[in-house]
């Protein structure tokens, strides 16, 4: 098996000095995600360094570490780590000859990362390249980059942001082949102070497209032709894509499934497709057209795309589904707690309206990064919460008391000041035909929610 990298490649890119012949076959700068022939990054932090772990990550099976002082092991010495690991990924994207995709967005853009990723590997002509998790910032982009094999077809990256000139940076790392915007929310306002700057900024993504560059971006959105015009400079040409017939890619018809998902007949560029999307919510059914438009524009196997949506299972804190079961019965537990903003907040909860439940609960915690428009924003909740039909709601924190107000005497409301405060109350609710939501933004930590309920029961994932 090739080596992803040796030393003398790791010397030429970063200007170190390694202190022996070594291959690595991966490469990390978490020391809990080391594994055999890994080569650890012992990255700088403002809490820990990585030198600290760096003996932890030999014995975990590391083969070599990226370091700034000397340690005992195979290492490359550099003088800066962080910048190291952004030389390795210049130097990785150079060797890459596949085609690169990157995605951005105020809502789904891991989502769609993901179900891209899937889409692309279903047509198996060769190796299909993600970003992990959600490493999708200063650090975490470089670190994709580094880890992405020198014979890998398509890459799928993810580049976030929380303020305005992030994504110009990661971009020109990336240099993507196509440039996907999957939507504009007030994601990050209390930074950038307005819907169009957040807009501005998403749309930095476009100025690393490489020379033949698509740009991909949500017809749907009422930014749509600030986004357009932040793509005509740097992409050779521009495809939208949404629910609107205006859109290059559209669905013509998409009707809800008896498993909760839905049949789509898509309108693309060069055909129609008909598929089944195996997730559920409305949501994703734009997000299964962004998908199919980056496909087609890769020129990518888009009959093998809609297979892959399909088949797609449920993705931990955006989405997944399981299925508790209790002493009466079952209630089903729909995980999104990794992140929120007031999007995504009325796109799930009406996922949850949809659920056929004796009872619908909503446990929600507060948005971040909202600034002073927090307030207004977390009671503007009150309308989707009174459209989903939620029986019960479950708010964490003061900052959710906004809501509260908005919803007084309409709905039954219990406030609790921390999450395990709301676990052990949701645990002594629920019933048989129960179906929950939990959301909120990844900060407050409702996966440790998530797991205190399913580890009370004995759940099944979907």
């Amino acid at each position: 098996m090739t080596a992803l990298w040796t030393s003398s490649e790791i010397e030429a890119a970063t200007g170190g000095r390694a202190n022996a012949p070594f291959e690595v076959s991966g490469v990390t700068f978490d020391s809990r995600e080391v594994g055999p022939g890994d080569l650890f990054v012992a990255m700088p932090g403002t809490i820990h360094d990585g030198h600290e772990f760096v003996a932890q990550a030999f014995a975990s099976g590391a083969a070599a570490a990226l370091v700034s002082q000397p340690v005992e092991g195979s290492h490359v010495l550099v003088e800066d780590v962080a910048a190291a690991l952004t030389a390795m990924a210049i130097a990785a994207r150079s060797r890459m000859h596949g085609q690169v995709l990157g995605i951005t967005g105020s809502v789904g853009k891991t989502s769609t990362k993901e179900a891209l990723a899937a889409a692309l590997d279903r047509s198996r002509r060769g190796p299909v390249h993600k970003s992990v998790k959600s490493y999708n910032n200063h650090t975490g982009v470089p670190l994709s980059l580094a880890r992405m094999p020198r014979d890998a077809v398509f890459a799928v990256l993810e580049m976030g942001m929380s303020n305005a000139s992030e994504i110009a940076e990661l971009t020109r790392l990336v240099r993507p082949n196509v440039a996907i915007i999957t939507s504009i929310a007030p994601a990050h306002i209390e930074n950038l102070g307005s819907i169009e700057a957040i807009a501005d900024a998403k749309g930095e993504i476009f100025e690393g497209l490489e020379a033949d560059g698509i740009a991909i971006i949500p017809e749907d959105s009422r930014q749509r032709d600030r986004l357009v015009r932040a793509a005509r400079g740097h992409a050779e040409r521009v495809v939208t894509f949404g629910l609107s017939q205006e859109a290059d890619i559209n669905a013509l018809h998409a009707v809800r499934s008896e498993d909760g998902g839905y049949l789509i007949t898509s309108r693309l560029l060069g055909s129609e497709l008909t598929y089944t999307l195996s997730q559920r919510g409305e949501h994703w059914v734009t997000n299964s057209l962004a998908v199919l438009a980056a496909v087609e524009a890769v020129g990518g196997d888009i009959a093998a795309a809609g297979l892959a949506l399909a088949d797609m299972g449920g993705l931990k804190g955006r989405g997944e589904r399981h299925q508790l079961k209790l002493d009466d019965g079952e209630a089903l537990l729909i995980d999104e707690s990794y992140n929120a903003n007031p999007a995504s907040m009325a796109a799930t909860l009406k996922s949850l309206g949809a659920e056929d439940a004796r009872r619908r609960i909503a446990v929600l915690g507060p948005m971040r990064e909202l600034g002073e428009h927090a307030d207004a924003l977390h009671a503007g909740l009150a309308e989707p919460v009174i459209a989903a039909k939620v029986d019960r709601l479950i708010l964490i924190g003061d900052d959710m008391a906004p809501l509260d107000k908005a919803l007084a005497g309409k709905i039954t409301i219990d406030r609790t000041a921390s999450v395990d405060e709301a676990a052990e109350l949701l645990l002594g609710l629920l019933r048989d035909g129960d179906a929950v939501l939990v959301k909120a933004s990844n900060s407050v930590g409702l996966a440790r929610l998530v797991d205190r309920v399913t580890e009370a029961g004995v759940p099944c994932s979907t």
